[in-house]
């Protein structure tokens, strides 16, 4: 299995970081999703290493990057993500994208139609909160702004990780690791996200005016869509919301595919990677995301 190099790079006059984990074949570029890292992806890149040319990038104001409070609309950091995969010289990679990361390769693949091979949205792909009945930009932002996290330690958040169910008994400590990066330690031995909550909100405003269904139809490229669903009872009225907002997607993209990753939570990178690994790599195997 594939060691990651942690890496640096400029890119349009700001430092980002990245995680490189080698391998040979098509070339995939992993995006993580809002107020993450390039870390939800440390138990699935290995995997696509084996047959693939894997790369995570941490994207501005997110993890090592650049913290900067302003370039959160979707222009700005698809450009970000196109500026990457032009320094690494790629020609058409596979652009894998979890959550709010999703949303950016969507948006990078409608102004660079020829840039991506394929896209595969990890739960993600499909956020539109202007879309929501009886929501606001206001009701968005008070919904969707990040937990706060006052006086916790890092070892209070190592015992919430562990304690949790969210990702099922006895979490790996590379599960509890990849928590971890999307927090700094302060000097009083508290923990603080790296993205400044501001630029979280900045991020939001951004979502408002995104709209997907708008840029589906214009894909040239291949989506795969990987959406997680439970069948808890609580979860049910979720699933019901998710599968129409997907089979709406399905119906507006020219090329699409959608496989539901059962049993499974929104960070499903980490707590089920063989199924999201496996599943991507049998995509990219059989020529659907392009060759």
């Amino acid at each position: 299995m594939s060691t990651p190099k942690d890496c640096q790079i400029d890119l349009r006059g700001l430092p980002f970081h990245y995680r490189d984990w080698g391998g040979h074949g098509r070339p995939v570029l992993l995006l993580h999703g809002l107020a993450s890292t390039c870390h939800i992806w440390d138990l699935v890149a290995p995997l696509l290493a084996e047959d693939c040319r894997v790369v995570a990038l941490d994207q501005r104001g997110h993890g090592q990057s650049a913290q900067v409070d302003d370039g959160y609309d979707f222009a700005t950091v698809s450009g970000d993500a196109a500026a990457f995969i032009g320094s690494l010289e790629w020609e058409r990679p596979v652009i894998v994208g979890h959550s709010w990361g999703a949303d950016v390769a969507l948006e990078l693949a409608a102004a660079k139609p020829d840039l991506a091979a394929g896209l595969i949205f990890v739960d993600g792909g499909t956020i539109e909160p202007s879309a929501r009945p009886g929501w606001s930009l206001e009701q968005a932002r008070e919904d969707m702004a990040p937990p706060i996290f006052t006086g916790f330690t890092a070892d209070m958040m190592r015992a919430r990780v562990r304690e949790g169910a969210r990702f099922g008994p006895n979490p790996s400590e590379t599960v509890i690791n990849a928590v971890l990066a999307n927090f700094r330690i302060l000097e009083d031995g508290t923990i603080q996200s790296n993205l400044r909550r501001e630029n979280h909100l900045r991020i939001i405003d951004a979502l408002w005016d995104h709209k997907p269904s708008q840029l589906y139809p214009t894909l040239q490229c291949p989506v795969l869509m990987l959406p997680a669903r439970q069948s808890t009872p609580d979860a049910m009225d979720r699933r019901f919301r998710r599968e129409e907002s997907m089979a709406r997607a399905a119906s507006l993209i020219p090329t699409s595919k959608t496989v539901w990753l059962e049993d499974s939570i929104h960070d499903v990178p980490l707590q089920r990677p063989e199924l999201v690994a496996n599943t991507i790599r049998e995509h990219i195997k059989s020529g659907f995301l392009g060759r």
